[in-house]
C-alpha cells in the first residue's frame, strides 16, 4: 500500500482508494490522483488486494496468475478489513490522521467491495463509488454449458485485452460466492446504509453499465447520483498515463468527489 500526506501535525480526513477488476493501485492515473488527494488536505491510501495478481518486485500488471486465478470476493473483503485495521490501529499517523473521519473510494468490482464494507463498518463515515457495480454475480456462470465446463476442468480464462494474458479464475471463485452469496448481496448492503454515498457513473461505459449505477441509487434513495455525459468505465484514463494533465471526466470525477467530501 501507499499512504501519501503532508506532515501539518493536524489531523486530516483519511481516503481509502480500492482499485476494481484487473486493477492494482498503480494503474493509468491513480498515482497522481493520490498526490490531487494530498493538496486537497487530505490523507490518501491505497492499496492493492493481496490475491489481484502484482508482486512486491512487479506491482504492476499481473506476474503472478496463480494467486490472481486463487482470489474470490471474501478475500477482497477481510483485505479491506486489514488495511483499515492496520492504518487506524497505527501510531505513526496519530498526529495527522483523523480516525473519525475515514472515506471510502470503490471503483468498479471495488465499488462493490467497498459498499459491502461500509455496510458493517461504522468506521467509515463517507462512501463514494466509480462506475460501480451493483452485484457480484453478474460473472458468475450460474447455469448452462459453460459452468459445467468450469466445473469439469476447475478453471475458465478471461482474455485481458491489454496484456493478451489469459488469466485464470479457478472454480473457488465460484463456490466462495456460492457459499457466501448472502453476505455479497450489494443490494441488501447499500439499503443498510445511512452515510453519505456518492455515486459516479459515465453513461458511455461499456464495462459496467451505468445502470448499475441507477439501481444503487434506487436501493439507496438517500444517496447522491451523478452521471458524467460521454465518460466510459475510466473516465478518459488508460495504462500506461503519460500526460501532464488529467482526462476532462477524470477532473470533473475528482472534483465531484472532493467536493462532496467537504461538504456532506
Amino acid at each position: 500500500m501507499d499512504i501519501y500526506y503532508k506532515k501539518t501535525a493536524v489531523p486530516k480526513p483519511l481516503v481509502i482508494f480500492c482499485h476494481g477488476y484487473k486493477g492494482y493501485k498503480d494503474w493509468g492515473v491513480f498515482d497522481k490522483t493520490s498526490k490531487w488527494f494530498v493538496d486537497k488536505g487530505l490523507i490518501l491510501l491505497k492499496f492493492n488486494f493481496s490475491h489481484n495478481g502484482g508482486t512486491l518486485e512487479q506491482p504492476v500488471d499481473f506476474p503472478d496468475l496463480e494467486a490472481f486465478g486463487n482470489n474470490n470476493y471474501m478475500i477482497e473483503l477481510d483485505d479491506l478489513t486489514s488495511v483499515l485495521d492496520w492504518v487506524t490501529s497505527s501510531k505513526e499517523w496519530h498526529n495527522e490522521m483523523d480516525i473519525r473521519n475515514i472515506i471510502l473510494i470503490g471503483h468498479s468490482r471495488g465499488g462493490g467491495i467497498s459498499i459491502l464494507k461500509a455496510s458493517r463498518d461504522r468506521s467509515i463515515k463517507k462512501l463514494i463509488t466509480w462506475a460501480s457495480v451493483c452485484d457480484l454475480h453478474r460473472t458468475m456462470f450460474e447455469e448452462g454449458d459453460d459452468l459445467e465446463q468450469w466445473k469439469k476442468d476447475g478453471v475458465c480464462y478471461v482474455e485481458n485485452g491489454r496484456t493478451g494474458q489469459q488469466m485464470p479464475h479457478y472454480i473457488q471463485f465460484y463456490d466462495n460466492y456460492k457459499e457466501n452469496k448472502d453476505h455479497l448481496n450489494i443490494q441488501k448492503a447499500i439499503e443498510r446504509i445511512s452515510i453519505p454515498h456518492l455515486i459516479i457513473h459515465g453513461d458511455a461505459d461499456t464495462s459496467v453499465p451505468v445502470e448499475h449505477s441507477k439501481n444503487l441509487h434506487k436501493w439507496n434513495p438517500n444517496s447522491e447520483l451523478y452521471i458524467v455525459p460521454k465518460a466510459d468505465h475510466v473516465f478518459g484514463a488508460r495504462q500506461p498515463w503519460t500526460e501532464v494533465n488529467f482526462p476532462e471526466h477524470f477532473v470533473t470525477v475528482l472534483e465531484k468527489t472532493f467536493d462532496f467530501i467537504q461538504n456532506t
